[in-house]
């Protein structure tokens, strides 16, 4: 079987935006804080965003 078989068949299932995807953070008062789907995605664009704009600054 090659990678590409078996990637092929694997099936991405989208999580709800505050499901936690199994890590967590701890805040400033020492509180654990879940990792949700949400925080992901919007750290996610964050990046996204600085990227274009080094990209066009090169």
């Amino acid at each position: 079987m090659s990678l590409q078989n078996s990637t092929s068949t694997r099936r991405v299932v989208p999580l709800q935006p505050q499901q936690p995807v199994g890590g967590s953070i701890i805040d400033a008062q020492g509180r654990e804080i879940p990792i949700t789907e949400g925080m992901i995605q919007r750290a996610c664009k964050e990046l996204d965003k600085h990227w274009e704009g080094a990209r066009k600054q090169a």
